[in-house]
């Protein structure tokens, strides 16, 4: 196959570590366009599949093709950064994310449905520095669309700004998720408990479309309310975590949201507290001229958003949502399924 012509490339003339954020950004770019060529050709022909950790967890030569491709193009670029990546890592290389400059890739996210010709197929780049993502692109290859975001500067999709939805009722959401690879029975009955108590808290619906990437894409675009998945990697989240969070939605762990809930819960009980507290020590006069809406607000204080904490990235877990009160309510409801962590392999 010939190469495509890569005019962008004049930016990165200057020393690799000296490059901007908004170079490194035009890069990775780059290099999803240019393997997006390789997928959509192999996309149609035979391909040759085998497995890794399960008979669901595949793998082709255009995985590991469009991987080293990839990172071949950013080592020149980028000779001393680190590289973390699906099929390498199941080769055997260490997954570890440090201070240093990192490249987080996945060669084909939704290798099953590119093995079945099923369209939902993207290629996913993310990069942190110091632990913190700075940016991400996901290219989705068979409709022509890029997703990308850069830490404070805003999420799209070609030219277009996303923003989540804003809905915080489950009863009205449409939340994503997918399956994984893991089909012993006990973790069936837990992944099927779970999509069994969001249907039975009404939410309108439970989809599945075979790549976590573009599920997290689509909530960044407000076509859904939430995301949840145990068993994912890094390299299925790191782009489109920035992507999510750029377009005004919440990423976080979902074991953290419920530490957050129970805080929550006792900040109100001693707000209450307080309150009853302090109009009992006030003279009649002035408790009666105290409204009850003003003798509450402290438990209203204490009912508000007290944070998540930071996503591990690693945990392998993780509830995406467009407001954090609907990435609580979703996480409040599953059963937590132990896959390991990444860096723990």
């Amino acid at each position: 196959m010939a190469e495509p012509s890569c005019p962008v490339r004049a930016l990165e003339r200057g020393k690799p570590s000296q490059a901007s954020p908004k170079q490194r950004q035009v890069e990775a770019r780059t290099a999803v366009a240019w393997e997006m060529l390789v997928i959509r050709k192999a996309f149609t022909e035979e391909k040759h599949v085998s497995t890794k950790t399960s008979a669901a967890d595949l793998v082709t030569e255009t995985d590991r093709l469009v991987e080293d491709l990839i990172i071949s193009e950013l080592r020149k670029q980028f000779p001393s950064h680190k590289f973390i990546s699906e099929e390498a890592t199941a080769a055997g290389a260490k997954c570890e994310l440090t201070a240093s400059p990192t490249w987080i890739i996945d060669p084909i996210d939704g290798t099953c449905n590119f093995v079945h010709r099923f369209p939902n197929v993207a290629v996913s780049i993310g990069f942190a520095v110091h632990q913190e993502l700075e940016f991400g692109v996901v290219h989705h290859c068979m409709e022509e669309r890029l997703y990308m975001a850069r830490r404070g500067h805003g999420a799209f999709c070609n030219t277009q700004r996303l923003y989540v939805s804003k809905e915080t009722e489950l009863s009205k959401a449409l939340i994503l998720t997918e399956i994984g690879s893991k089909r012993d029975p006990a973790t069936l009955k837990l992944l099927l408990g779970n999509m069994e108590q969001l249907l039975l808290a009404k939410a309108h619906g439970v989809r599945v479309i075979g790549s976590s990437t573009l599920a997290l894409c689509h909530l960044a675009a407000g076509a859904a309310d939430a995301y949840y998945q145990f068993g994912l990697h890094c390299w299925d989240l790191a782009a489109a975590t920035v992507i999510i969070r750029e377009a005004g939605g919440i990423v976080m762990d979902t074991t953290v949201s419920q530490a957050t809930a129970e805080l929550q819960t006792a900040l109100r009980k001693a707000m209450l507290a307080k309150a009853a507290t302090w109009m009992g020590q006030l003279p009649p006069r002035e408790a009666s001229t105290v409204s009850l809406s003003s003798a509450t607000g402290l438990a209203e204080w204490g009912s508000r958003d007290t944070g998540s904490g930071p996503l591990n990235l690693m945990a392998r877990r993780v509830v995406a949502a467009g407001t954090r009160k609907m990435a609580t309510l979703v996480a409040q409801a599953l059963q937590p399924i132990n896959y390991g962590q990444d860096d723990q392999a």
